[in-house]
């Protein structure tokens, strides 16, 4: 453990060198960046400014980080800091997720070195992890889920971010999160040696601290911490330095979160506590086990409104066999696109003769397909209706009407908001829609072979 220690604090001494650097002419006037054409400065640092610019080919709006990396004094800490940005830029293309911030672009090399970012508007978490400004219970569980599932698919892709902590989440909205810097992310397969040491003391993993080769469960650790701080305002340990911060990380347990805040649930406490287990075989093993927990949370104790929280729409979404071959990613999209409303028993939903092109999926329930007073028959959970006006593509009238014959929860997708989504996203409806009418084609052939069957015995005579 000395060796950690004494790199944890030339690491800690190598990034305050940086924040403590004082650098001339810092905001060079500038109009472009290689393609990009500069917009505004967003913000500036010792070692490098961040631009809101415009891609000159695809006018798309992007946030460039321009470095400087002369200003870093010592030359040990400029080859650390230089190390970690060729990590991040090498991942440039390769994280497609909606909930991590994705790099477009980089250049490092020579004197010119910057990173090509998706811009996003908005803060980190770090300003609502602060005792006078927390955010809501189940607004903090549902960011935490979305947590789970974009470093879910950073593992798919080879990829443990080692640095989780609420200043690395971005926050758009309410409960819209991206993940950024990748910088001490370890990269499976990468032929280059990845700096050890690094993260942010607070949030480390007890394996992390040892320096032990590190698996996805030291991020399922880190996030257990970022959860306690955004419930309470506090960490799970009352350190005063690093060395005291590390023997609480080995060898204390935390108190429980609700011991802050007295309104936290007994299940959420344990979520927490099962994140930050020492041991790593009492630790959630995969995040999809995390994920399931913070469900459950929603399903049994969070308060019932008439909102639908993303979690409990993501987990359906993953559930109902029409989207059973799109990605976590394509989901991510569905959600994107798509409205979600509850609607009672005996409600209609379509009228017969109505105009009209929007599209259901049932998410919940069972409704009553109609036509004059006759019923048709029913649909249930996973089933598609009203499709027919999207791939027709002209007006349409509505044939039959549509009834709840339960309290349903229906998920409505307007072509007009399809047209824009990814290919691959587009592909996967397309998939379902054929596969769907292939279902039906096969049950009404059933229905006439029976049909005639029927009509082809002989009579008694």
């Amino acid at each position: 453990m000395p060796d950690f220690v004494a790199k944890c604090f030339n690491l800690d001494f190598a990034a305050q060198s940086a924040q403590n650097c004082v650098v001339s002419n810092k905001m060079v006037e500038m109009d472009k960046v290689g393609k990009y054409e500069i917009v505004r400065v967003l913000g500036t640092g010792a070692t490098s400014t961040v631009y809101l610019a415009t891609d000159t080919f695809s006018k798309q709006q992007v946030a460039i980080k321009l470095f400087d990396l002369k200003s870093l004094r010592d030359g040990n800490t400029a080859k650390i800091y230089r190390k970690l940005l060729m990590t991040e830029a090498s991942l440039a293309g390769k994280l497609s997720h909606p909930h991590i911030v994705k790099i477009l672009d980089a250049v490092m090399g020579g004197d010119l070195n910057y990173m090509v970012m998706e811009y996003v508007e908005g803060s980190t978490l770090e300003q609502y992890a602060e005792v006078d400004s927390l955010l809501p219970i189940s607004t903090i569980a549902e960011i935490t889920y979305k947590c789970c599932k974009a470093l879910e698919y950073a593992q798919y892709q080879g990829v443990i971010h080692r640095d989780i902590k609420p200043a690395n989440i971005l926050l758009q909205g309410k409960t819209n999160i991206k993940i950024s810097d990748f910088g001490s992310a370890a990269i499976q397969n990468q032929q280059t040696t990845q700096v050890s040491g690094v993260g942010s003391p607070a949030y480390m993993s007890p394996e992390q601290v040892k320096e032990l080769p590190l698996t996805h469960q030291t991020d399922i650790y880190s996030l257990g911490v970022v959860i306690y701080k955004l419930l309470t305002g506090k960490l799970p340990f009352d350190a005063s330095n690093n060395f005291s911060m590390i023997y609480h990380i080995l060898n204390i347990e935390p108190p429980p979160p609700s011991m802050f805040r007295p309104e936290t649930p007994p299940e959420l406490d344990a979520i927490v506590r099962r994140a930050m287990e020492k041991d790593m075989a009492k630790r959630y093993q995969t995040w999809d086990e995390f994920a399931r927990d913070l469900v459950g949370f929603f399903s049994h104790v969070a308060p019932s409104r008439g909102e639908i929280f993303d979690t409990e729409k993501f987990d359906t979404l993953r559930s109902l066999t029409f989207f059973r071959n799109f990605s976590d990613v394509e989901l991510w999209e569905v959600l994107r696109i798509s409205e979600w409303r509850k609607v009672s028993e005996s409600e209609y939903v379509l009228h017969d003769g109505e105009s009209g092109n929007i599209f259901y999926i049932l998410a919940q329930g069972t409704v009553r397909v109609v036509k004059h007073g006759r019923l048709l028959g029913l649909l249930h959970r996973g089933d598609c209706f009203g499709e027919m006006a999207h791939l027709s593509e002209r007006d349409f009238k509505r044939s039959t009407d549509v009834i709840a014959k339960n309290d349903v929860v229906l998920i409505e997708i307007n072509p007009d908001a399809l047209v824009h989504a990814t290919a691959g996203c587009r592909f996967q409806f397309s998939d379902a829609f054929l596969r769907m009418l292939v279902k039906r084609l096969s049950m009404a052939n059933t229905r006439i072979s029976r049909l005639l069957a029927d009509q082809n015995q002989p009579k008694d005579e």
